[in-house]
């Protein structure tokens, strides 16, 4: 694990702000950091780590140290791959703060039985709460709903709509699109969606390391299919900055989605950048 490029400016800032609302940092990959104006602070697929050169290799710098983390209520992850559900950069914030991790049980066996974060960090069991689809959370002043999501590479991603008095902000993790999402953007008047974007790429097979054509990620007309279907005001593209061979241009979403009703706004984000519900 390397050290932040950034020393702790990103983190006290966050500690530092007084949201009106909802504040939400980006913190690349498909890593968010949401808080509320009671002061209520959630983690989502918080990652800082290197992956796994030359077969997944970082663009980005690494935003904050997980051991200056002072001030957190949850984690949140959505699927079990190693960019989201990751010990040496969740684990210290829970040791440091005594938040909770939520997450679907293939990822809740990643901390517990793969990586041992309660033996190799001061995590307890209590700490590590399995959730599932049709779950409400409640965390401070945020009502959390774990909803569908269709990411084939994963054993069970789930996608998560945060309810704040501020407005509606929905996580997809990974996801694809997904038959479940005209009716969840007929449940909820999502204000904000982040949704993963990138390109097809060749990236070394995990067994064989020899090159593969790899898609992990929403092609342009995949994401506006998912931002469609749930009728999302505002669109903010993630993932797309991270691996090299994957990453992509989000501005080209512009041209995209500019025949569709929904999403009505692009919001494009760069690691460390704030936006508001």
């Amino acid at each position: 694990m390397t050290r932040s490029d950034w020393g702790d400016w990103l983190v006290r800032d966050v500690e530092e702000t007084d949201p009106e609302g909802v504040s939400i940092w980006y913190l690349g990959c498909n890593g968010f950091i949401l808080k509320g104006t009671g002061g209520t602070t959630i983690y989502i697929d918080p990652y800082v780590g290197l992956g796994d050169p030359p077969r997944t290799v970082r663009m980005i710098p690494v935003p904050f140290d997980p051991d200056d983390v002072e001030e957190a209520d949850a984690v949140l992850v959505t699927h079990e791959h190693t960019d989201h559900v990751h010990g040496p950069s969740q684990a210290p914030i829970l040791a440091n703060t005594g938040a909770t991790l939520y997450a679907p049980d293939d990822s809740v066996a990643v901390a517990r039985e793969e990586e041992a974060w309660t033996d190799e960090w001061a995590v307890t069991d209590d700490q590590l709460t399995e959730v599932t689809e049709g779950d409400t959370i409640e965390v401070g002043e945020f009502t959390i709903h774990v909803e569908q999501a269709s990411d084939p590479d994963a054993t069970h991603p789930v996608s998560y709509v945060f309810e704040h008095e501020a407005g509606t902000f929905f996580h997809g993790g990974d996801t694809k699109p997904c038959e479940e999402f005209e009716r969840i953007g007929d449940e909820y008047a999502i204000d904000l969606a982040a949704l993963a974007f990138g390109t097809v790429g060749q990236i070394l097979d995990k067994r064989t390391r020899e090159p593969k054509r790899t898609r992990w990620y929403n092609d342009e007309n995949q994401l506006i299919e998912c931002a469609a279907a749930l009728e999302c005001e505002r669109l903010l593209p993630s993932h797309w900055d991270m691996w090299k061979g994957l990453t992509a241009d989000p501005t080209a979403l512009h041209h995209h989605a500019q025949s569709f009703e929904y999403p009505q706004r692009l919001e494009i984000v760069e690691i460390g950048d704030r936006t508001d519900l």
